[in-house]
């Protein structure tokens, strides 16, 4: 944790909550980072490097369970850990029912990270709920992603890739359908809203995350924006401190998708920070998995 990109991000996210320290306490980044790993029931491979892999939390009882999409932040960068930072809140679905699917995937810094592999890392940990829900006994057509941050805009990809062209690298057949989206500070707008995102973690990862430097249309089939009306319900939540990706950034996505025709809403919860909506004993966690709760009983 200690070169110059995650100092610049530290500085950025304390220096946005130093103004709110002395009240009733945001979470900060070294709450977040500090956070105890939960092991999960099973870790399962999806592909050959060792970040290729899916942490699978079980509720108990027969199923078959509904189940929770998971994808963790973290900046697009290998220098975070991701899983063991949502482990707490996958632990707490699981208890409350849900089957999570934890997905970990090529970040920055790691070989065959980037355009197009993060990308089909993501669509192909997805898709193998597939073929491991018999064995465990998975729902596979009650399926809610949610997202923190840049696993925000993944989980909104993810829903929304089924409007994919034959044509992208991306492309995969009969994606696996998700019904719907809760976003955690995420972003869904990676051309017009990068620019903020870029102020916490850096102007190089959006850009270099999709390939912008070798392709013209390199937002076309990696932002959630240009694969609109994807389908799925969406909800955006952000804490009313998120310094990261703030409120207006969450009600501007959603005020796009109603007017492509999709289902959505943002929400804003109060004294909460971009961290809080992510760690299972905060009260803004409890919103969200009330939230997440509302989205999988709309599911047929």
């Amino acid at each position: 944790m200690g070169n110059g990109r995650m100092r610049r991000w530290l500085t950025a996210i304390l220096g946005a909550f130093s103004a709110t320290a002395a009240h009733a306490g945001p979470a900060t980044v070294q709450a977040y980072m500090n956070q105890p790993q939960v092991r999960a029931d099973a870790r399962i491979a999806y592909g050959a490097a060792p970040a290729q892999v899916v942490d699978l939390f079980l509720p108990k009882g027969r199923g078959p369970h509904p189940v929770v999409v998971l994808i963790h932040g973290g900046c697009y960068l290998a220098e975070y850990q991701g899983l063991a930072q949502t482990s707490g809140i996958a632990a707490d679905l699981a208890k409350r029912g849900y089957a999570v699917w934890s997905v970990e995937y090529r970040k920055l810094g790691e070989d065959g990270a980037g355009y197009p592999g993060t990308f089909l890392d993501v669509a192909d940990a997805v898709d193998l709920l597939r073929a491991e829900a018999p064995k465990h006994h998975l729902n596979t057509r009650r399926v809610v992603a949610v997202g923190h941050s840049a696993g925000g805009h993944l989980a909104l990809w993810a829903a929304a890739r089924h409007r994919l062209p034959k044509t992208s690298p991306l492309w995969r057949a009969a994606p696996l359908r998700i019904g719907a989206v809760v976003s955690l500070g995420g972003i869904g707008d990676l051309e017009g809203q990068g620019a903020i995102f870029a102020g916490a973690c850096g102007p190089e990862p959006i850009p270099k995350v999709i390939g912008l430097a070798t392709r013209a249309d390199a937002y076309a089939d990696t932002s959630p924006a240009e694969l609109l009306p994807g389908g799925a319900r969406v909800t955006m939540i952000s804490g009313d401190l998120d310094h990261v990706m703030p409120p207006p950034t969450g009600r501007a996505y959603v005020e796009r998708l109603r007017k492509a025709g999709d289902a959505g809403e943002a929400v804003a919860i109060p004294d909460a920070s971009h961290f809080d909506v992510v760690i299972p004993s905060t009260a803004a966690w409890k919103i969200v998995a009330d939230t997440i709760a509302r989205e999988m009983d709309r599911l047929p």
